[in-house]
This record gives C-alpha cells, structure tokens and sequence, in this order.
C-alpha cells in the first residue's frame, strides 16, 4: 500500500486496535481514518454502510470487538455473539459494497476445540467441540474467518484472518472482574502490595497452560501479513482453511505466570489459588509454522513484555481509579 492510502483501523481505541494505529504511524502511513464508539456504532448497519460510502477506503484492519474474560464471557454470552456478530458483518459487506479489496479480520485462539492436539495448526477449526466459557465468542470469531472466506470465494476479494493467542500490553483492560489473566494479576498484586496484603489468591488450580504475546508483536504481525503478496499468502493457505495463527509458540502454566506476575509488580505475600473456580481448556499452545514459514517471528519474550505492561499501568493507573 502506498504512505497515503486510507486506512481505516476499527477498534483504534483498544489494544490491539491501538497497538496497530502506532505501528502503521511509525512505519509512514499518513492517512489512518478513525472513529469512537460515539462517532459510528459499528453494530448499526446502516451507519456503517454509510460510513464506507463516504470515506473511500482502501484497507481495512477489523480489530473492533467485544472482548473480556471468563467472569465476563459467562455473565454475557448473548452479548458477546450478538455484538461481535454484528461489528463483523456490518463491516465486511460494507467493505465489499464500497470495492474495498483488503481487509484484515483479527479473530482469536478460543476458535479452537477445547480438547485440540497442541500445538493447535490451523486445521484444528471445526475438529471438536468449543470451551463452553467462551463458545458465543468463538462462534462470532469462526463465523468472522467464513465471512472473509466466502467474500474472497465469490467475490474475488483479499481479506484474510489472523488468530492471535492471548494478548497482553498496552491499553489492555485492567477491570477487576472483566479483564484478562495478565491485566487482572498486573492491577490485583499491585493493590495488594500497596495495601499491605499477606495474601492473594488466584482463580484456579494454576495447571492449565497458556501462550502469551505482547500485542505490539501482534501488530507487526497483522501488518506484515497484511502486506504479504497475494502470491505468497495464497500459496501459504486455503481456499477454506485461510487464517494464520500468531503467537510466540512457547506456553507456561498459570501458576508460573501468576508467579512471575508477582515477582515483576514486588508483591512479596503468599499466592493461593482457588481449585473451585474455573480453569478453562488445560492448554491452548498455537501452532505458529505457517507464520514463521513466512518469515515472522516474535520479538518480546514474556518477562521482557510483563515489565514493559507494568510500566504502563503504573504511568497510567490514575486513569483507572476514575
């Protein structure tokens, strides 16, 4: 893409969204086009359509979505399908109504059967049944992956997917009972330190194996295959099987994350974990061939992203307290 094509990034505001905004803006990309939630409701089909028919785009990354945690997925699962459902067809078809020719669709790893070989390949989606925590999420973002799909099938276009694992960093959400794993250990060690706390305890019984990517890995990720030649990325697909994992595919236990966690914020108490609440899927581990076949590889190992995650909360903590 040429520095001053048009490109809008959707969800600019949230991590990942944000994440890629810096990274086009420190490459040269000159003509980024943003809107908040209060600019354009990207689950209101008509403002959308009209948003795309205006603004002549030429590129589309789709990081908008409706994201959150186990509590938040179990508390609102028609939330979570109906408002990811809705961002993700509003603006594909618009794209395509207005000759938009690519689009990037970020999904996510929960696409994959609960109990998936690890690491989890691509060819994993629609192997199994999903992890009942977070299946209406999951079912929004595999539906999101068929859509590019389809769109490119009959259509002709270039819109691909990529699945990231668990990310973290920047911008991410610190909320006390919505936010992620990484984010709601960073806030909850950090207030029991200044608290004083002898004690936290952890959901879980600390087995269960994850991967973790700082998100301005993932953003370099997005762009660089945004901008893989349709040669190359066709060659390193399917037709039916088109999205690329992206992760560091290294994973750890959540009692050595919960840890490490810990020992970076200088919470010195003792760590519980509490077996009665939910674990999730044991392990979720991407299989990261495909990417590194291309030519990609992560740049931040999870230490060297936890502390650079902790620095930002404490520059920005006050805006939490709000």
């Amino acid at each position: 893409m040429e520095l001053n094509s048009r490109i809008y990034v959707a969800g600019h505001r949230g991590m990942v969204g944000s994440a890629i905004v810096r990274q086009l803006e420190a490459s040269g990309y000159s003509n980024i086009i943003t809107r908040t939630r209060d600019e354009l409701d990207l689950t209101n089909q008509q403002a959308v359509f009209e948003f795309f028919k205006t603004e002549n785009i030429d590129q589309v990354y789709l990081a908008a979505a409706k994201v959150g945690g186990i509590v938040a997925n179990n508390t609102y699962p028609a939330d979570f399908i109906y408002e990811n459902l809705m961002i993700q067809c509003n603006i594909i078809h618009a794209a395509h109504l207005a000759n938009v020719q690519k689009l990037l669709f970020l999904g996510s790893s929960c696409i994959y059967p609960k109990l998936a070989p690890q690491p989890m390949e691509e060819a994993a989606l629609l192997t199994g049944y999903l992890e009942p925590t977070n299946e209406p999420y999951a079912i929004a973002k595999i539906a999101g992956i068929k859509l590019c799909e389809s769109y490119n099938r009959q259509y002709g276009r270039d819109y691909r997917s990529v699945m990231p694992t668990n990310l973290y960093g920047p911008n991410d959400n610190f909320h006390p009972e919505n936010s992620h794993v990484i984010p709601a250990l960073i806030r909850r060690f950090h207030e029991a330190k200044l608290n004083g706390d002898k004690e936290v305890v952890a959901w879980g019984s600390g087995k269960p194996m994850r991967e973790f990517l700082y998100v301005d890995d993932m953003a370099d990720a997005s762009i660089y295959v945004m901008n893989l030649s349709c040669e190359e990325y066709k060659a390193n697909t399917e037709p039916m099987l088109s999205h690329i994992n992206v992760g560091t595919g290294i994973d750890c236990t959540i009692k050595e994350l919960v840890e490490t966690v810990a020992e970076i914020v200088g919470f010195k108490g003792d760590i519980k974990f509490d077996a009665s609440k939910p674990d999730g899927a044991p392990r979720k581990l991407m299989d990261v061939t495909r990417l590194e076949s291309l030519g990609w590889q992560y740049s931040n190992n999870l230490n060297k992203g936890l502390k650079a995650s902790y620095n930002w909360f404490l520059e920005n903590e006050n805006c939490f307290r709000k």
